[in-house]
């Protein structure tokens, strides 16, 4: 007998399984008054809540109201969004964007960055650290391209992604690998630090904001005692509960609202290994409200109290260490070599930390955002960032933010405090005309 042609049952078979697996996405800009609802409906898969709210976050989308439900072999997520100004999704091309990307997060990858090699270092934070980096990688002839840099209790992880400066291509050769990192682990463990600075190579990396939480988390910042002062940082309210009758353990989470939170919460309970099976989430002004029925990846919920108390530290770490303290500089230059080493040594020269930043490079122009403070943690004089200003170039590097101490000062001036106040105010507004923030002081 003749033996059938299996191929084309194969290959329709293979395209029912595609379709059963991918995605469906509804967006409703008509059902909701002040946000654009997004409704994702696919094959139930360990780890897609947290690729769903990577893609909507990735897109600057601020994620106001959302609902998850995942029974049996089936998940749904609703999202209910708005663009940062807090308005609806109008733009076709972000909306396109959302529905060809929702659709495929099933086959989400990691992709390596074409034309650049990835460092990644974590180590004991210190002011002048992240100078002393920079200006290794400038002897050496790299040049950073993109790079994040966090810090959370006394403790440092950044990403940066280099090239050769004087071939342009990716750094690859295992000599001069060798020297970089030799280089930066005498820098990175200092006098006291020898076993926990870390440096690593790789062409393909993951996400980088959540490779920047998994290498905190390895680094165990949850369990650090703060080397520098924390008091005026924000730590939102964490508890976890058992729901005995569901099985199911209750984590719920107050707090401030803030762009990428439900992200950062989502990375790390995927990354403790805990699985979303429900979850609600709602802001209201400035406030969030966050509830996930979890449980372990083998389907058991959390089983004791030291268990309990490890998933609270570690989700506060997690909304803290990209919380930004400080100052918030802003500096857009025309790129040349050393350019950032030459940023850095000036920051360090005047005492200024930094503790959070991000660098990219556009056209031949360096866009870099800072978050600075004092070398104890506090906020930097004016004065201090007025000379920083200039001598780096006061038309290049702006104030973009200031701290809530210093609003509040302006806002107090005149009432309780008398003379005492209204001599700080007209420092204050001094300073601020100074630094390019009001037109006027007089």
């Amino acid at each position: 007998m003749m033996q059938m042609d299996r191929r084309p049952f194969l290959e329709e078979y293979e395209k029912l399984v595609v379709r059963m697996n991918t995605p469906r996405v509804m967006i409703d800009n008509a059902g909701c008054v002040d946000a654009t609802r997004i409704m994702i409906d696919s094959v139930r898969k360990d780890g897609i809540l947290l690729e769903a709210v990577q893609v909507l976050t990735d897109l600057n989308l601020s994620i106001k109201k959302g609902y998850v439900s995942s029974d049996g072999r089936w998940n749904m997520d609703v999202f209910h969004v708005t663009n940062l100004d807090g308005n609806k999704l109008t733009d076709e091309s972000i909306i396109n964007c959302i529905q060809q990307s929702l659709g495929t997060v099933n086959r989400t990858k990691s992709k390596s960055i074409d034309g650049m090699t990835a460092l990644e270092l974590t180590g004991t934070d210190r002011v002048g650290l992240l100078s002393e980096v920079f200006a290794v990688l400038s002897e050496l002839n790299c040049d950073i391209i993109e790079s994040k840099v966090w810090t959370h209790n006394g403790r440092i992880a950044a990403i940066i992604h280099l090239k050769d400066c004087n071939s342009g291509s990716p750094i690859e050769e295992p000599q001069k690998i060798n020297r970089i990192e030799a280089r930066l682990k005498n820098v990175l463990k200092g006098d006291n630090d020898i076993r926990s600075a870390k440096t690593s190579f790789s062409i393909a990396v993951t996400h980088t904001e959540r490779r920047l939480h998994q290498m905190m988390f390895a680094d165990r910042d949850y369990e650090r005692t703060p080397i520098i002062n924390t008091s005026g940082r924000y730590s939102p309210l964490v508890s976890v509960q058992n729901c005995s009758e569901k099985e199911y353990s209750v984590v719920n989470i107050q707090g401030k609202d803030r762009p990428k939170l439900l992200f950062d919460v989502v990375c790390t309970l995927t990354d403790m290994q805990y699985v979303v099976f429900h979850a609600t989430i709602n802001t209201r002004e400035d406030d969030a409200y966050l509830e996930f029925f979890i449980r372990h990846i083998d389907g058991s919920p959390i089983s004791s109290e030291p268990e309990k108390q490890r998933v609270i530290m570690c989700l506060r770490s997690a909304i803290e260490r990209r919380a930004p303290e400080g100052v918030q500089l802003e500096l857009c230059k025309t790129d040349k070599p050393g350019l950032l080493a030459e940023v850095m040594r000036t920051f360090r020269e005047n005492a200024i930390n930094v503790t959070q930043c991000e660098i990219s490079t556009t056209m031949g122009v360096a866009h870099n955002i800072f978050y600075v403070t004092d070398g104890i943690g506090n906020s930097v004089d004016l004065k201090v960032i007025d000379f920083v200003r200039e001598r780096i170039g006061s038309s290049c590097l702006r104030v973009k933010e200031l701290p809530l101490m210093f609003k509040k000062i302006e806002r107090d001036e005149g009432g309780l405090g008398g003379a005492v106040l209204v001599s700080l105010g007209s420092l204050l507004r001094r300073n601020l005309y100074n630094l390019g923030l009001m037109k006027s002081y007089s």
